[in-house]
């Protein structure tokens, strides 16, 4: 795009008031950014544009858009706009399309099947697991994994997208900056294998009004959305509504009734979103919408490691555990075994990831190690 072009739709964005929807109407009745910028005062409220934004449209600053210029300058990034060709096909559908999107990274990303996996930013450990292994099975099927960079199940769905395909991270910041801090060194792996986007200039830091925003363009981007784990109020649940009106799939994990985080799932699923058991049930609902691209064999179902090797007591204590977080003195009590023999054999079920250590001096059952799961085991 030539440099005029760009700069035009930088200025037209840091307009004062002239959000997602008054720039697409502007455009509709102006034809580009170059045009918007020429119109008169006249025809811009005759446009429905705003007074704050028409002042700056008038007169607009080019020092405000230097930063985002400077930025571009930089390896492997790029501006897409409404009108370039490369722009994502499914999030140009909203009725609210970003119109200018920062990537960095590969932007044939964002055009390829995309599966958005979100959740809570304080799972249990088995929504942990579940986050990763669901994505890895889908990422290894020719789905490019989308989430938002968040601690805990965000986190997670990329670590798992990222060790068998690509993941994109939607960011709800401008991309000079990572938000959260510490997940600096997983951005830097996205980039490598995939992007990262947002709609939202340099400069920009982490407020909370921003991450709604950033949510609708992850379910855009997304065939589909999956819930792992939420709580009633979690803005994961925002993602999954906004995913049902932009018309998509939502599918949601079910979990324990005793766990708080599996109450939002269990609400979607009242709602009608599917219930899923296995990264097959979503590779078979969407198998349909895109034939070979996504591949039922090249996704192996995980195993628990060694999990027909245990002996009569490790399975006698793993089969008491059931499958809600349950404390050291209930296994006691329900194996009849001494408090010794039961802290030193969770010890050893952990390090063969069987079992997983939760809050508050819990355990949690892994999700695949019952082998008698027959083909159900890659949740």
């Amino acid at each position: 795009m030539p440099a005029d072009d760009i700069t035009a739709w930088l200025l037209v964005s840091q307009a004062p008031g002239i959000g997602s929807r008054k720039f697409q109407k502007l455009l509709d009745r102006f034809g580009d950014p170059r045009a918007i910028l020429r119109a008169s005062r006249q025809q811009l409220q005759a446009a429905g544009a705003p007074a704050p934004g028409i002042d700056w449209l008038l007169a607009p600053d080019e020092r405000a858009i230097q930063p985002s210029l400077n930025w571009l300058e930089g390896p492997g990034r790029r501006l897409l706009t409404l009108a370039d060709p490369a722009y994502p096909t499914l999030l140009k559908e909203l009725p609210d399309p970003p119109p200018l999107l920062y990537v960095q990274g590969d932007p044939d990303c964002l055009s390829q099947p995309q599966l958005a996996i979100v959740g809570s930013r304080n799972p249990s450990p088995v929504g942990i697991r579940n986050a990763r292994e669901f994505a890895a099975c889908l990422a290894g099927a020719g789905l490019t994994i989308t989430s938002g960079l968040a601690l805990g199940i965000d986190g997670a769905a990329h670590r798992g997208a990222l060790q068998r395909g690509r993941t994109l991270a939607v960011t709800g910041t401008g991309l000079d900056r990572v938000y959260p801090a510490r997940h600096k060194a997983l951005a830097y792996e996205i980039v490598e294998q995939g992007a990262l986007v947002s709609e939202f200039p340099p400069g920009v830091q982490a407020k909370p009004e921003n991450f709604p925003r950033r949510n609708r363009i992850i379910s855009g981007l997304s065939v589909g959305t999956l819930v792992v784990e939420a709580t009633p109020r979690s803005g994961s649940l925002i993602t999954a509504r906004l995913a049902l009106e932009q018309g998509r799939e939502v599918f949601a994990i079910p979990g324990s009734i005793h766990n708080p985080q599996a109450r939002g799932c269990h609400r979607l699923i009242r709602q009608g979103a599917k219930l899923v058991e296995s990264a097959q049930d979503i590779m078979e609902e969407l198998g349909a919408l895109f034939g070979s691209l996504i591949s039922h064999q090249s996704s192996p179902q995980p195993s628990a490691p060694g999990a027909g090797k245990l002996d009569a007591e490790y399975r006698q204590l793993l089969d008491s555990m059931g499958y809600d977080p349950v404390s050291v003195d209930e296994l006691i009590e329900r194996t009849g075994l001494t408090p010794e023999s039961v802290s030193s054999m969770l010890l050893l079920l952990e390090l063969d990831g069987h079992v997983s250590s939760a809050a508050g001096g819990y355990y949690c059952r892994s999700p695949s190690a019952d082998p008698r799961a027959g083909g159900r085991e890659d949740a």
